[in-house]
């Protein structure tokens, strides 16, 4: 039996990119509310991210739509999308290319 392809965190970012803050047009990744990405040996990836504000009524949806890139991934066994808020999230988390998207 084949073994299976390890998944990189590169994919899971990629597959983040496809993802967004319905409020902001800006992707999870360039808004920076990704915190950890792990992936185990049996390609279960583990996700810690966090919203603009701990009160964001999306922010179930925003998990949930990341969770779902994630399981597109080929090769992917299960997704565990853990929501925080420390630290806080603040503006200076924003990629160059994000803050290009939004103006800043």
């Amino acid at each position: 039996m084949a073994e299976a392809t390890k998944i990189s965190i590169d994919q899971v970012k990629e597959a983040l990119r496809e993802v967004y803050d319905p409020e902001i047009p800006v992707n999870v990744i360039d808004l920076g509310l990704i915190y950890d990405i792990q992936i185990d040996d049996s390609n279960e990836v583990f996700i810690k991210m966090t919203l603009t504000f701990a009160g964001c009524g999306m922010g179930p949806y925003i998990a949930q739509q990341a969770e779902w890139a994630i399981a597109e991934i080929q090769g992917v066994k299960n997704v565990n999308v853990e929501l925080t808020f420390d630290p806080p999230w603040s503006p200076d988390l924003i990629t160059e290319e994000g803050k290009t998207l939004i103006g800043l």
